[in-house]
């Protein structure tokens, strides 16, 4: 099913692979633009409110809860590739349709609120076909190596896209800068139609059933400590940064008055930590072992937090900056790490399932976060949400500490097994 199976060659002569990761790359360039637009589209040209932008953050999000468990075994009945495709095509019409609006002086929170819906409903079927896609790509023996490149591309992507993307902003208003994302969907759309790799799409068993496929893929992950521990912590994790997303740029843009070119530099920042962590990400699980990677990474990006509810327009924003970059170091060694263990463990026919069900406890959160703090910023103040943020941040590591992986040096795999 791998266009180059043999590990030895490592995946720079994996062409298949090369093609995924040169579309991706591309379309990460572009989300990062879109991250930082829309909510300035919200804050700039539509003039919401707090709790207007913590709401736009929820319906981002709510796609997680509403076809999170159903769209895994969904994606495990069709052929992956052409999941990846329609939903590429699908984000870039409604990104368009932003500009479009814009141009006709017709743009509303409503279509705001639409667009991040449907846009995330297509990350969802995008991103659980996209993890269970990788090991027939690569093989299981290159997951952590595979998951390091992209890893690698997206903060590199993110640390040019969002002061790119601000200054684009500046220069053709929110809007228009949003199209150059609908363009990198299109582009890593023609990228994934190059792979010649191309698993047959699975058998249909006349006796399927979609709850009791939901079902699977949830006694899968609930039933295993390590996967339960992760996904509460991860969960809890997404819980308080979901909160801190909408108020955190009306911090800057509205109450500091920071331009869209200066908030896009902050947040290329936190790619630099990025791109830092996903270089380490190897070396620390040899140096402590895959278990400890997890929750020592956990535990370290807590502090960071605190830096945000105390910056001022003066040189607490380069404070905020190294902050930033220091939470996405640890933030990218825990997600390589568990997202390859992940993956490792999981039989191949449930992984979407697997990473259904994942992405439905870890993100589901979200949508309550974005509101949380949409009404928390409204009515005790911004400053104080993201306090409230950072401790909440610094405890949540305790479910990964408590467990299994606090020793475990060398987690388990689904090869060890068969």
């Amino acid at each position: 099913m791998t266009a180059d199976p043999d590990p030895r060659r490592g995946l720079w002569h994996h062409l298949d692979f090369r093609r995924l990761w040169i579309g991706e790359t591309v379309s990460q360039f572009g989300s990062t633009i879109s991250q930082l637009a829309l909510p300035l589209i919200a804050i700039l040209s539509v003039h919401a409110s707090t709790f207007e932008v913590g709401l736009l953050i929820t319906f981002q999000m709510a796609a997680f809860l509403v076809v999170g468990l159903p769209a895994g075994a969904w994606v495990d009945r069709m052929r992956i590739r052409t999941v990846l495709i329609v939903n590429d095509v699908l984000r870039a019409l409604a990104l368009g349709s932003v500009a479009l609006a814009h141009w006709q002086g017709v743009l509303t929170m409503g279509q705001l609120y639409a667009v991040a819906l449907v846009t995330g409903i297509c990350t969802v079927f995008f991103d659980v076909a996209y993890q269970s896609y990788l090991p027939q790509l690569v093989g299981r023996g290159q997951l952590v190596d595979a998951n390091a490149k992209l890893q690698a591309s997206e903060s590199v992507s993110q640390i040019g896209g969002p002061s790119v993307g601000g200054v684009l902003i500046q220069v053709l208003t929110a809007p228009y800068a949003i199209l150059l994302d609908a363009l990198s969907f299109l582009w890593s759309a023609s990228w994934v139609t190059a792979i010649t790799a191309r698993p047959p799409k699975p058998d249909r068993h006349p006796d399927r059933n979609l709850r009791r496929e939901i079902t699977e893929g949830l006694r899968f992950v609930l039933g295993n400590r390590l996967l339960r521990s992760i996904a509460l912590y991860t969960g809890t994790s997404n819980l308080f940064g979901s909160m801190a997303a909408g108020v955190f740029y009306v911090l800057l843009a509205r109450e500091l008055g920071l331009s869209p070119g200066w908030i896009g530099l902050i947040e290329s920042t936190s790619a630099i930590g990025g791109l830092a962590g996903s270089l380490l990400a190897r070396r620390v699980a040899e140096r402590v072992g895959q278990g400890p990677a997890i929750w020592l990474s956990a535990l370290a990006m807590g502090p960071f937090g605190f830096v945000a509810p105390f910056v001022h327009r003066d040189w607490t924003l380069g404070l905020l900056a190294v902050a930033q970059a220091g939470m996405w170091v640890c933030v990218v060694i825990y997600n390589i790490t568990q997202v390859s263990f992940r993956q490792g463990l999981c039989p191949p026919a449930l992984l979407g399932r697997m990473n259904a069900t994942m992405r439905f406890l870890v993100w589901g959160t979200m949508p309550l976060g974005g509101f949380l703090g949409g009404v928390l910023g409204s009515v005790i103040g911004v400053r104080q949400t993201l306090f409230v943020v950072a401790v909440g941040g610094a405890l949540a590591f305790l479910p990964v500490f408590l467990s299994p992986l606090r020793d475990l040096r060398e987690l388990p795999s689904y090869a060890a097994t068969v």
